[in-house]
């Protein structure tokens, strides 16, 4: 069986998507068992559609935190699946902060951040940032 992770993708399938990020700041507190990993992105939106919502992808992400212009989202304003972050009714203009928890010495995937011999590692081409943080990873 296919999940939308393994679905082959065709370029006639692209479509630009409704926001973009001007500006990416990340902090990591590597930990033996866990890493936190804090994301502050300024986003804008690209569309006339003003009731998109914004659609990030992540897999693997436990979100601790999250907030928008430092006003934390309460679960109603959000949804979280397997594979992606949606927030609803978003600015805009705003900025993202984002908390999660990822766990590289268990990540056999070798994308996003691993851990390798002893080594953090970071596999981020094609589409393995969204093993790091919630972010428009195409």
């Amino acid at each position: 069986m296919k999940t939308d992770q393994n679905r082959r993708k065709f370029l006639s399938e692209y479509q630009p998507p409704d926001f973009t990020i001007n500006t990416t700041r990340l902090a990591f507190e590597i930990n033996e068992n866990q890493t936190r990993v804090s994301s502050r992105l300024q986003l804008s939106r690209q569309t006339d559609d003003l009731g998109a919502a914004l659609q990030l992808d992540g897999i693997g992400l436990n979100l601790l935190d999250i907030s928008i212009d430092g006003m934390p989202l309460l679960s109603g304003q959000y949804r979280v699946s397997d594979q992606r972050l949606t927030i609803f009714d978003v600015p805009d203009e705003f900025e993202l902060a984002c908390e999660v928890e990822i766990y590289p010495a268990a990540n056999t995937r070798l994308e996003g951040l691993y851990l390798s011999s002893g080594n953090y590692c970071t596999q981020c081409e094609a589409e393995g940032f969204r093993h790091i943080t919630y972010y428009i990873d195409r």
